[in-house]
Formats: C-alpha cells, structure tokens, sequence
C-alpha cells in the first residue's frame, strides 16, 4: 500500500565501522546476521496474515474465472508503450508504437492487449519519464484505460529504478541514490533500507507500483561487466543482509519489490544483454555463495523474483538458460525455496534469450519453465499468439495459465491497486519527489560510502589552501563533475577529457597539461575500456602523469577494482559511482572535507595473480 503521509517514517541512517587497527575490518557472521535481525525487528515484515492472503487468492479466483482466454493471456505480459501522454503523443512515440503493436498511442496499445503490465524507460525511443506530474498523470491515464475496459484490471506499472548507476526516474528531481555497492561499502542494512524506501515513495508518488530492484547478485567476478556495482559486494551474508533491508525499505516507501537475477548473475564476464553466461558454480557453492540473498528476500516478503537469462549446468544439465529452466524456476525457486510471488522474465529481448528463442518460442519455453509474467516479448503478437495457440491446442494446459493470472492479480489485490487506489495525485507528485528530506539523507549515506583504499605517505588529505587542479580521464561529465566540485571550492580547475581509451595524442595532452597543475585528478573507468583494451590505455595515461612528478590522486568513479592496476599511483579513492554525490564526495575527501569511512564490500585481487588479494574485504584508510 502507499504510505499514509507525504514522506516516509526516517530510519536511523547506521553507523559506519569502527576504524582499522592491524587488520583490516570486516563484519564476523554474528554481526551481519545481528544486523539482519535488527533490521527485520525494527523495519517490520511485510507479509500479510494468512486470512487475508487467502482472501486475495480467492478474490483473484473470482476475478480471473470471469476472463476470456485473451483476456487471461494479456495478463501474462509486461510490455513498454512509447510516450509521455496515454492518449497524445509526438509523432516519433506514435510511429515506433505502430512498429510495435500497430497502434499509435499507449492508451490503444493497453486495450488492444490488455497486458498484465508495463514498464517505463526513458530510453529505447519510449521517453517516458519527464517530470513527477507527467509521470504520474501518464500512469493514471493507462489505468483508467486498463481498468475501464471490460473485465479490466489494474496494471503493475514498473521500472528499473536500483540507485547508482541504473535509474529511470531523472535526478534532479528525483534523489540521487549511492548505488548499491555504496551502500555495501557502509556495511548498514538500515542505509540499504533508507535508499529504498526513499526510491519507493518517489516511485508509488508517480503511479509507479513496482520496481525492478534491487539487484541481489553476489559479485564475486571482478571482470563481471554488466553486476559489478550493481551488487552490494561479494560477501553473501552481507548482501543477503542488504537486500532484506531494500526489500523491506521499497514496501514502506509503497512499492512492491524485485530480487534479480535469480539463480545469481555475479560470476560472469559475459553480459546477458549480448550473449549468454555460464555459471560454473556446483550446486554446494550457489547454496554458500549465490543463493543466500534470495532467500533472504524470501523471508523479507518479496513480492516477486526476476529470472536471469544465465546457463547454470549444475542446475540444469540440459543448459538452457534460467529463464526457460523447468528445474530452475519451478524446481528450485518455486518448490524448494518455497517461494510464492510473482516470478518474472528478465527482458526477453537480451541476446541471453534472444538469440536462441526466437520471440514465439522464448514466450512459451519460459512460460512453460515457471514464469509468471514475460518482460519486454521483441515481437509482442507473435509472442501473445503463440502461447494463445498453445492453449487453444491442448499443448499448454488452461490450468496452468490460470495459475500465473491467478497469482497475478492476487498481487494486484495485495498490493491495493484495484479501484480508485490505483491513481495518485498528480499535484502531489512534485511534493514528494526530491523533497530535501529525501536528498539531505540520501547524501548522508553517500557520504559514509567513499573508500579510501591507497594513500602511501599520508598524502591526502590536501593541505588547506586553494590550487591549480587538472582533471583528466574518462568521461566528459564526470571530469566536469569533479572540476566543478574543486571550483565551487575556491579552487581553479581545468578539464581534460581523454576518454575510455586515450589515444597517445590525449596522453601526450594531459601531460602537457599537468606542467601547470599543482593537483591532478584521474577519473579511472578501466570497464569502459572493454575486453579487447581492457583499460591498458588508462594505465598509460596514469602512468605517464605520475613520471611528471605532479601529485595524482586516482578516483575510481565505477569498479573499485581498478586500484589494482594502478600500482606506482600514491593516492586512490573509490566512488563506487559517477553520480554528482558520489563524485562530490571524493572530492571532498581529497581536500579533508571529509574523513571517508568506507569500507571495501569486495575483495581486490592483485591483478597478475587473480587467487591472490591486495585489498581484503572491509579494508579501508581514515584520516
């Protein structure tokens, strides 16, 4: 249900880690599991009573016995509508809807299919998020239209809204989140719980009902190139701690919850969205490692699970990705889990799935595998005629259709969408989201994030004093981020952008450049480098600014992975993100504004012995 009052019950924002002493800290299990059951005793559980669950199943029964066929299969898909207006929309939204559904607007894409969802982008040519009012009269439209037709119901109207580095809301206005392994490197559940329930009543003040999140993938792969800070960390008590307090923190904030990627995404160097994965984990290994935070999830009352289109062979000897696994979904998550939400495909236009299953097969092999609903079908009538087929011919049993709609709208039922709980105010949208509550506390957890990893001889802090500061490496707004951060603090700073891979050109630059600098600032993004560079340009880049005998300090604005590959550099600080915050922390933390007292959430192997660690879980420097 949406929260009773404008902004949402304060949690007390945790207290970083006491300092190092010889060894570098990290929570012992008694600590991480204390503070999972801490958190479950103050933050409350979510899980209706029994007689109301069952009253839902057998309101939702009732409803679902008085659809047709179509109607029913309608209700088994999430798809996105192109546009800003359920009825009105510009003529490039009206064309790609036509290419799509072969109608124009939102408003006719819902009543030609009556899907079960939808889901919001502000990319992919759908641009439907603007500001809070036009996001929140958007969703009342296509409810109205949903609801208003026959047999109609209430849609789940999703996005993928993590915090860090995947977001759809636009910030500003909407608040900055830290990121996940930001909030990992703060090692409190209740920071965990805070950043979402803060996502989760700007998202229930737009009509936005579900979220897509959060991330519950153990990253124990430091190559992983789509996880990465996307995860909590690597240590599975404290991400499962993590994510029972995101679960926990989406429901207060209003929103109904998503834990993905079941099995576990976190042990890959592949990325789902352009090939397919393979887990080598045994299944011992997946129960220690991977599947830990969705049973945490599990017991925190999470409303569904997103699958991972990932081969898992100790699962699945036949290496069909999870996505379309019998044993995987049905087996493992449904029966022996227990789970008894709603279990959704991951998008099943990704080459994980994709380049396999053909739309018409990936539809009916994951529904057949134990899917509830199909995210995101790449040709939605053919998707929606196969499995009507299916069911008309006797392949696919009525039954099990009933099954998935049943749960479906049960969760429509619990989650109070029926009727006029559906719709929001559109005046109060603009109120609640980024209201300075929200960002006064979303920067406070940001900055107990920032993680000093490296800093021989006490380099930093700065001196006081104001400097001449270039600021160079990947990312033309980042670098601009962090200028502009040393600038409104009476510094003067230059920027010099040389890209994921700098060309000897852009180092030849930079070092020009640095002759007149007193500081110079690296951003370091080696992922964005790719396999095939694999930031060997960046280590050139930092390597040749330090032969100039200038002090460079390294920022690590995504993977805190990269200090490993800067050996010779003095200083280096993780942001685990490229947000504003995240950036203007670091900066604060160069200059002694701030005593960073983050701690690493993952291990830093050294980078020519990947057995070997540099950096241990929970290490971290003070000042």
């Amino acid at each position: 249900m949406a929260p009773s009052s404008t902004q949402p019950s304060k949690q007390p924002a945790g207290q970083s880690p006491a300092q190092p002493t010889a060894q570098p800290w990290k929570p012992s299990r008694r600590q991480t599991l204390a503070g999972a059951v801490g958190a479950a005793i103050a933050m409350g559980s979510v899980r209706l009573p029994t007689a109301a669950a069952d009253s839902a199943q057998e309101r939702a029964r009732a409803l679902a016995g008085r659809m047709t066929l179509e109607q029913k299969i309608g209700q088994l898909f999430v798809l996105e509508v192109a546009g800003r207006d359920a009825h009105e929309v510009g003529e490039a939204s009206a064309a790609l809807n036509r290419s799509r559904f072969g109608v124009s607007t939102p408003a006719e894409i819902i009543a030609k299919y009556r899907p079960g969802g939808v889901i919001y982008f502000v990319s992919r040519g759908d641009d439907n998020m603007g500001d809070p009012r036009q996001i929140a009269r958007l969703s009342n439209g296509l409810q109205k239209v949903s609801q208003g037709i026959d047999n109609g119901a209430p849609l789940i109207i999703s996005t993928d809204q993590e915090g860090g580095l995947v977001f759809r809301m636009p910030t500003p206005p909407a608040t900055e989140q830290p990121g996940n392994m930001a909030l990992g490197a703060t090692w409190a559940p209740a920071s965990a719980y805070r950043s979402n329930e803060i996502m989760g009543a700007e998202l229930r003040a737009c009509g936005i009902n579900a979220n897509y999140g959060p991330v519950a993938d153990v990253n124990i792969n430091p190559a992983n190139p789509v996880i990465g800070i996307r995860s909590y960390g690597s240590e599975p008590e404290a991400v499962a701690a993590l994510t029972a307090a995101a679960v926990r923190g989406l429901h207060r904030g209003g929103v109904a919850a998503t834990a993905k990627h079941f099995p576990g995404h976190g042990d890959t160097d592949t990325d789902s969205h352009f090939g397919l994965p393979r887990i080598t984990h045994t299944r011992q290994q997946l129960d220690d490692i991977d599947l830990p935070p969705f049973r945490a999830a599990i017991a925190a009352g999470v409303d569904t699970i997103m699958t991972a289109h990932i081969v898992v062979p100790s699962l699945d000897a036949t290496e069909v990705p999870a996505t379309m696994s019998y044993p995987i979904l049905t087996g493992l998550l449904r029966e022996e889990l227990g789970f008894e939400g709603l279990i959704v495909t991951d998008a099943l236009d990704m080459q994980g799935a994709s380049a396999e299953y053909p739309p018409d097969k990936a539809a009916l092999t994951a529904f057949r595998a134990g899917a509830d609903m199909l995210v995101l079908s790449p040709n939605l009538p053919l998707a929606f005629n196969a499995l009507l087929a299916a069911v008309e011919s006797g392949e696919i049993a009525e039954s099990r259709v009933d099954e998935s709609v049943v749960r479906i709208l049960a969760h429509k039922l619990r989650r109070g969408l029926y009727g006029d709980d559906a719709y929001v105010s559109e005046s109060r949208a603009p109120r609640v989201v980024g209201q300075p509550a929200f960002t006064a506390d979303a920067r406070e957890i940001t900055s107990r994030s920032t993680t000093l990893v490296k800093n021989d001889g006490g380099v930093l802090p700065l001196a006081a004093g104001s400097r001449s500061v270039l600021v160079t490496g990947w990312g033309v707004t980042t670098v601009a981020r962090l200028a502009g951060a040393f600038t409104a603090r009476g510094h003067s700073a230059t920027t010099l952008e040389t890209g994921a891979v700098p060309t000897q050109a852009k180092i030849d630059a930079a070092v020009a450049a640095a002759g007149a600098a007193d500081l110079v600032v690296v951003s370091s993004n080696l992922l964005a480098a790719g396999k095939a560079e694999t930031g060997t340009a960046q280590v050139a880049l930092v390597n040749a600014l330090l032969a100039t005998g200038r002090q460079v300090v390294v920022l690590g604005v995504r993977n805190p992975y990269d200090i490993n590959r800067y050996p010779q550099a003095p200083a280096f600080l993780a942001t685990y993100g490229y947000g504003l915050v995240n950036l203007e922390h670091g900066v604060k933390a160069v200059l002694g504004e701030l005593n960073p007292g983050g701690r690493l959430p993952v291990a830093i192997p050294v980078a020519a012995e990947p057995t070997s660690v540099l950096y241990p879980v929970g290490h971290g420097l003070s000042y």
